[in-house]
């Protein structure tokens, strides 16, 4: 007997009190010598903040490989995991300091998966960001290959501070909507 999925539940607003721990967005320390700052907003459809979204990146080592160090909640200044969070502020800015991910294989588009938590939604989001620079791996991404291109460039991170920093706003609907993944049965 095949019992069909249930559904998701509407998302927060209660991250403050479930969610958080020590150094949540610190993937690595900031003073560690190839750190990024990873940050942006968080838009509704009509363009306003979200303040109260949760966002949880994963993303591969940089040499492209899957991190297999044990304790993702662990941050002792040393051990990477490759997995972090980060909530909103009042303003729907959030911040992540990580390191920037190899591509899984040679030639491949280097990219951080994000899932977007935020209230009034039924479930999580999933989408990517792409590392800007990799014109011809960008080209060839599999996935980018599937989108038209305005969905494309909302996949795309754009490098400030000599690329100390990446910016990436998440908009949840309306122009200019970030383009999500879907996983799974469709119904």
């Amino acid at each position: 007997m095949s019992l069909p999925p249930t559904p998701g539940q509407t998302v927060g607003p209660f991250f403050g009190y479930a969610l958080p721990f020590e150094r949540d967005s610190e993937l690595v320390p900031a003073s560690h010598p190839r750190a990024v700052r990873l940050h942006g907003h968080v838009l509704d459809g009509a363009g306003d903040p979200v303040p109260d979204a949760l966002l949880e990146l994963w993303q591969l080592d940089e040499d492209g490989m899957v991190v297999q160090a044990h304790g993702s909640l662990h941050r002792d200044g040393y051990t990477f995991t490759g997995w972090g969070r980060a909530s909103t502020d009042r303003a729907g800015h959030y911040q992540l300091v990580t390191l920037r991910p190899g591509a899984e294989e040679p030639g491949g588009a280097a990219f951080f998966s994000l899932v977007v938590f935020a209230r009034g939604l039924l479930d999580r989001l999933h989408t990517r960001i792409y590392l800007p620079g990799q014109d011809d791996a960008l080209a060839a991404d599999p996935l980018l290959g599937t989108l038209d291109d305005r969905d494309r460039a909302t996949l795309l991170a754009h490098d400030e501070d000599g690329g100390a920093s990446l910016r990436f706003d998440v908009r949840l609907q309306g122009s200019g909507e970030t383009a999500f993944l879907r996983y799974g049965r469709s119904s």
